[in-house]
């Protein structure tokens, strides 16, 4: 089975994968998922033709794993560099076994202060670690040296820059639902019968259903050759929002949407390339709200666990899934068109491009259809960041900002959650100080409220009043006082207080009462005993610690039937003010 679900299909008989090395062993081709093929010529390195073959060689093995040409131009990127930097060498090595510890230490210290530098270190050692020749030696257990991990960089948006990014995106992408929306409404009530023929609204109901029908306007052709809107006075212009974006959105309101949907749900941009569009949900007995079914593509996670679906509900303007009801309005002719050019295609994130026909260059995203283009490219970021006036992709940074604020991990492991995401943002960093604090101030008063806080004096005062655990100095100025007056503490609150005087005449009942709280340990549960006991058992502790072990041990020796009978009114709670 395919890690779809599918039944796998078996190749035909006598059938053998086609080697990634061509037979002159310079030129590798790379196979993406599609089925596209991409030649890497290794000729063009600027080494010794032993080595360009040695480097052939090993990307070539580490190819057959590779299921995208982006993964491929990445890895022969820096094997470019790498062998850039071996032909500036005074003797440049002729092939890999001539590779010293010098020149790796030297290619080594010049990249490991940066990230990419740290990138390019690490592919290049996976492919010289394929060959046998590296296997074993010096160099290779330079190779095998540790490589630090890259240190984040990207930031989560601050309120204010992502609220800048969002309403960005909001107004362009509701903008275009809005237009999509009122000119879906005509063009039903159009090929319903319920607009008056011959009128203004009927003879654009009839331009959208061309329009719906062909992914394009009526147009009239020159004779120059070039051609123009027909009826662009009708339509009140000839710019392709009054024409053929009546109901189709742009590539850019397409990023907007994606930047929507990235900050709302926190998916990365490699998913919009390939996103079906999502299916509703059975629901028994549901009438106002709907759930979608998303399927969400991520490939790092390995074969067999690309694909997981996430259940979104619609059940009202602010809930998540109301943008995906949008969405899928925004984009229903578009998705539609494709459907009847390319049969079977389903792509939620559809646009419509300014060119009728355009050339498949990235192999690695789905290829055009017609006018119709799918995802969202880099150029196209590239573009609608500097419309509007942002700075830098705003993917990385919103998918950033929604997963810290999020709290948990979307789309990858708890691990990646927090090495990466959440312990290097600055922002969390800030909001975790107050945290801190309060925790701090919380432990301190915690520690504070289990300690002996009265006085250990050597000899009793007649001006105390006595209690079953200490004498008390001033009752009236009780930390608890009771409404009436006085002190209302229990009996065992008295080790806490200020004006709890201990003398050794106190000693053999609360060393008995030490051991008798802690018998009850075993009879009651951690939880229980914790609430209950916690805090006297330390205050107690913290006394004997302050009286001194052997001096705490020796008045266990002159426990009497008074401070048996009194420690036992007090465990059980029998004693009270």
């Amino acid at each position: 089975m395919t890690g779809r679900g599918r039944e796998a299909v078996l190749p035909p008989a006598g059938h053998r994968a086609e080697a990634p090395l061509a037979p002159d062993g310079l030129v590798v081709t790379v196979t993406n998922k599609a089925g596209y093929k991409k030649e890497f010529d290794f000729a063009e390195l600027s080494v010794a033709v032993p080595m360009q073959r040695s480097l052939a060689k090993v990307f070539a093995d580490r190819s057959r794993g590779w299921t995208s040409h982006s993964t491929a131009r990445s890895s022969w990127i820096k094997l470019g560099y790498f062998a850039d930097f071996l032909s500036g060498l005074d003797s440049p090595p002729d092939d890999l076994d001539a590779l010293t510890v010098a020149i790796m230490q030297s290619w080594r210290n010049g990249r490991i202060s940066t990230n990419s530098g740290k990138g390019m270190l690490r592919e290049v050692r996976n492919l010289l670690q394929a060959d046998p020749r590296l296997a074993a030696g010096p160099v290779a257990e330079e190779l095998a040296r540790r490589i630090p991990g890259p240190t984040p960089n990207k930031q989560s948006y601050g309120e204010s820059a992502r609220e800048q990014v969002v309403q960005a995106a909001q107004r362009q992408f509701r903008s275009a639902w809005l237009r999509i929306g009122d000119n879906t409404r005509l063009l039903n009530a159009w090929r319903a019968g319920g607009v008056t023929e011959g009128s203004r609204e009927w003879r654009i109901g009839k331009i959208l259903d061309h329009l719906a029908r062909t992914g394009d306007v009526p147009r009239t052709l020159h004779p120059g050759g070039h051609s123009s809107v027909t009826n662009h006075g009708l339509l009140g212009g000839k710019g392709g929002e009054k024409a053929w974006g009546r109901l189709f959105l742009t590539r850019g309101e397409l990023t907007a949407l994606a930047v929507l949907l990235t900050d709302r749900f926190g998916w990365n941009l490699s998913v919009y390339d390939r996103m079906p569009a999502p299916t509703t949900a059975p629901s028994v007995g549901e009438m106002v709200s709907v759930t979608y079914q998303v399927q969400v593509e991520k490939r790092r996670l390995g074969r067999g666990r690309w694909f997981s679906t996430e259940n979104i509900t619609d059940s009202g303007a602010s809930s998540p899934g109301r943008l995906i009801t949008q969405a899928l309005e925004a984009t229903a002719h578009g998705r539609a068109l494709a459907s009847r050019l390319a049969p079977g295609t389903d792509l939620l994130m559809t646009a419509r491009s300014y060119l009728l026909e355009q050339e498949h260059l990235d192999l690695d995203r789905p290829a055009p259809v017609g006018p119709l283009s799918f995802g969202v490219s880099v150029s196209t970021i590239q573009w609608w960041v500097r419309g509007h006036g942002l700075s830098g992709s705003p993917f990385q940074r919103a998918r950033r900002t929604t997963v810290t604020e999020e709290g948990r991990p979307l789309q990858h492991s708890q691990g990646t959650h927090e090495s990466v995401y959440v312990l290097p943002d600055q922002r969390v960093q800030r909001a975790s100080r107050d945290v801190f604090e309060a925790g701090a101030i919380e432990a301190l008063e915690q520690a504070q409220a289990a300690v002996f806080g009265g006085q250990i004096t050597d000899n009793p005062d007649r001006e105390h009043q006595e209690t079953a655990t200490a004498d008390c100095e001033d009752e009236e100025s009780s930390p608890w006082p009771a409404p009436g007056g006085g002190c209302g503490a229990d009996f065992l609150l008295c080790l806490a207080c200020p004006n709890a005087h201990v003398h050794p005449g106190h000693h053999p009942r609360l060393a008995h009462l030490h051991e008798q709280i802690l018998s009850l340990r075993s009879v009651m549960d951690d939880r229980t005993f914790h609430e209950r006991w916690r805090d006297h058992r330390l205050r107690l502790e913290d006394l004997r610690d302050r009286v001194g072990p052997a001096a705490w041990k020796a008045a266990l020796a002159h426990v009497n039937d008074a401070d048996r009978t009194i420690v036992q009114f007090l465990v059980k709670k029998d004693l009270a003010l």
